[in-house]
């Protein structure tokens, strides 16, 4: 749960109530937290009045505005934060920047060309090389082939017999700033709209889906949530700072070991499910990837309706300060959610009980 879901002052008020004999189940169901979360703040908070909050934030502020001005204060700050807002320079560039600074500031060489990044060489170098004929020949090509890049640009020069090598044409290329990247739009292709059926069997279609939340440091983390469509049992929840594709398919391997493999595993259109690692990866072990299209979540009900559980009693629930909480309380969530929880989807039955009786009506058919 983020540390600005409740301010400082409900905290005070909750707390005042509470000391004037408001019971504290009352106070922790109306702020939705939990009863540990309530006695951390009043640990932290214990005593104190609105007035003492807002006077603590304010020389919390004031000690900040205080660095901010002795940094700027500092010369070298002050000569560096010039330097870097001149963007896009070339060692031409570092050099001319490094020569202003020795003759505005009075600086010795040695500092300033420790400023900009350049050795003392680099400053005293001096160029012998023409660069006109390789300039002129590349402002042409790229002229004429504006989508072509650098290799395709070398063959060119190469079939014309020209005898720079690729370093001194790149070397160039980049000075031209010919090099710079375009943001091309991810395109999806098309999703055919799957329906949202119960499955007969466990195993024959799975639910996956991300969550994200933060720490009380303002560190985020994300959750891999994986769902059994048949009896909406939750079989597990990955907690990791970063989860890649490699991180989802390690873990859907460790699921099959002891649960099976799915026919089917239902997902969104994010980088993880649609990278080549993942999809390689289902191909390989002859599972079904089932894209919902871009922007209908609803599609994905199943899983998208227990993430808000989650989100409700364990996210939103508690203050957490390390991930070793969030894995602990969600591991005893989880186990209450599969096998103590009613499901009214299941006839107010568990996850592991409708899988029991499931298994009882099958055993029953044999003579």
């Amino acid at each position: 749960m983020k540390k600005t879901r409740i301010t400082e002052s409900q905290i005070i008020k909750a707390l005042q109530e509470n000391e004037s004999g408001r019971k504290t189940e009352d106070i922790c169901r109306e702020l939705e937290v939990s009863r540990s979360t309530f006695y951390r703040w009043k640990s932290q908070y214990g005593g104190m009045e609105a007035s003492d909050v807002k006077r603590l934030k304010e020389l919390e502020e004031e000690n900040a505005r205080l660095k901010k001005m002795y940094a700027d204060l500092s010369l070298d700050h002050s000569i560096l934060k010039e330097v870097i807002t001149k963007k896009g320079w070339g060692s031409g560039k570092q050099k001319q920047l490094t020569a202003e600074i020795i003759s505005d500031y009075d600086l010795p060489v040695v500092r300033a060309c420790h400023l900009t990044g350049l050795t003392r060489s680099q400053f005293y170098y001096k160029s012998c090389k023409d660069d006109s004929e390789v300039i002129t020949a590349l402002q042409e090509l790229a002229a004429a082939h504006p989508a072509y890049g650098f290799r395709k640009l070398l063959a060119y020069l190469k079939r014309a017999g020209q005898p720079w090598n690729h370093k001194r044409v790149y070397r160039i290329y980049k000075l031209l700033k010919f090099n710079k990247k375009r943001k091309g739009k991810r395109r999806l292709p098309t999703r055919v709209k799957q329906p949202l059926l119960q499955p007969v069997e466990i195993n024959s279609s799975w639910s996956m889906d991300f969550m994200s939340d933060s720490l009380a440091s303002g560190n985020k983390f994300r959750t891999l949530n994986v769902l059994d469509d048949c009896n909406r049992e939750a079989l597990v929840i990955e907690i990791a700072t970063s989860i890649a594709a490699k991180r989802v398919i390690r873990t859907l391997e460790q699921l099959i070991d002891w649960r099976g493999k799915p026919t089917a595993i239902r997902v969104d259109n994010g980088p993880e499910f649609t990278s080549v690692d993942f999809t390689n990866w289902c191909k390989e072990k002859e599972i079904n990837i089932h894209y919902i299209q871009p922007g209908k979540p609803m599609q994905n009900g199943f899983i998208e309706r227990f993430n808000g559980s989650y989100r409700r009693e364990i996210l939103d629930a508690y203050l957490f300060f390390e991930l070793a909480e969030v894995r602990q309380l969600t591991e005893n969530w989880l186990e209450e959610y599969n096998t103590r929880r009613p499901h009214e989807a299941l006839g107010n039955l568990t996850p592991r009980e409708w899988l029991l009786k499931k298994e009882v009506e099958i055993w029953k058919t044999y003579p």
